[in-house]
């Protein structure tokens, strides 16, 4: 019974990598790595982005100065045309995938209950 459920993994997997919002990030990802002034924005975003993930996922206080160098770096980012475009797509691939999981989950949810 286990093997089918990873047979529906792959096949999800194969539909996501052939569906429109892959094809336009991973064209979108191309070009930011492409354009050498838009990699080196896009990779500092990621590194403070991850950054601060990692802080608040070790339990440390992220500072004003960090938040605010953050949304300078944000800022930045969004005012880059080809970035923008990126970021939404990924943002689109994103909620595609908080749906998929949430049709996933819902045998138990619907066992357990969900939370008020």
């Amino acid at each position: 019974m286990a093997v089918h459920f990873y047979d529906a993994a792959y096949d999800l997997e194969k539909a996501l990598r052939n569906s429109d919002e892959y094809s336009r990030l991973r064209g979108l990802y191309d070009q930011v790595n492409a354009d050498e002034s838009a990699k080196r924005m896009f990779d500092n975003f990621r590194n403070v982005q991850m950054q601060l993930q990692q802080k608040q996922m070790s339990g440390e206080e992220i500072t004003q100065e960090e938040v605010e160098q953050a949304q300078k770096t944000v800022a930045l980012v969004q005012q880059h045309e080809l970035i923008s475009q990126l970021m939404e797509a990924e943002q689109r691939m994103s909620m595609l995938i908080g749906e998929l999981n949430k049709i996933i989950m819902k045998p138990l949810e619907e066992l357990y209950g969900s939370p008020e």
